[in-house]
């Protein structure tokens, strides 16, 4: 049994980029503009494409965001992060980390890190497998164990790495359900997370997504015109094909926030007459 390891989160760049993702959904949500833009501002600033953060957040990711792999490719996968990891420049990360979390402190609040993170098992299990100061003991069983899920068929999302802090983990998953249970659906949690991909992607990813999901709205909204309480409905069928007319405009639109707030209204309509 793996022996737990104090995990400093405010020191885990991957975590520290996933709460700001966390935030910046629920200001979308809740359409707090203000506090979007500082958000937004700060992942630019400080996760742009060549900044000291961001290439660590790169080695964390090729870690949790990869599955399904071969045994050997898993341990030359984890080999090479943990080099590529090595040579960064530990004063200025860390530096560079205090930076981030005094800005977080001050234009956001300490809240920030209390907001829940799927992954955050994985991504301290990593932190711990990066940190030279872990027991050799205990760093080659947590490589062991993401091996495995490394070379696991990842059905669900989530690896199963170890449970670092199943005290602050369970806090974290509370507090969420307490918020957000039942109020995001799997196609607005997609769309949402590859909006805030796209500050430092160039947004091809959400590009192709909208692309897709317009579509498939666009599909639903034609079919519910066939639907009989619908089209007795004048109302509903004038309002059903407005709504068609505004996302084919979408394709050729510029993608914003606004643009994304009213495709995640869309696509409630489309959930709402699909169980008409």
């Amino acid at each position: 049994m793996l022996t737990k390891t104090r995990h400093n989160k405010k020191r885990n760049t991957a975590f520290i980029y996933e709460a700001l993702v966390r935030e910046l959904t629920k200001c979308i949500v809740s359409r707090d503009e203000k506090r979007q833009g500082i958000i937004v501002l700060l992942v630019k600033e400080h996760f742009a494409k060549g900044t000291l953060l961001r290439k660590e957040l790169d080695l964390y990711k090729a870690l949790y965001e990869t599955n399904n792999l071969e045994a050997h490719t898993c341990e030359k996968l984890i080999y090479e992060v943990k080099k590529s990891h090595g040579s960064l420049d530990k004063d200025r990360v860390f530096k560079e980390q205090t930076a981030l979390i005094n800005k977080i402190n001050k234009m956001l609040s300490k809240a920030v890190f209390s907001n829940f993170v799927p992954n955050y098992k994985d991504l301290a299990t990593i932190s711990q497998i990066l940190n030279p100061d872990v027991s050799v003991k205990h760093r080659v069983l947590l490589e062991s164990k993401l091996a495995s899920s490394l070379s696991a068929l990842n059905s669900n999302g989530a690896a199963d790495m170890a449970p670092i802090d199943n005290l602050v983990y369970k806090t974290f998953v509370n507090k969420f359900n307490e918020q957000y249970e039942g109020k995001l659906l799997e196609g607005q949690e997609k769309l949402l997370s590859k909006y805030i991909a796209s500050f430092h992607d160039n947004g091809v990813e959400l590009k192709i997504f909208l692309n897709e999901e317009i579509s498939r709205l666009k599909g639903a909204l034609l079919s519910s015109l066939d639907n009989e309480e619908i089209s007795s409905d004048a109302a509903l069928e004038i309002n059903a094909k407005k709504v068609l007319t505004v996302i084919e405009e979408y394709r050729q639109a510029e993608i914003d926030a606004p643009m994304i707030q009213q495709i995640l209204k869309i696509q409630n309509l489309v959930e709402a007459l699909a169980s008409q």
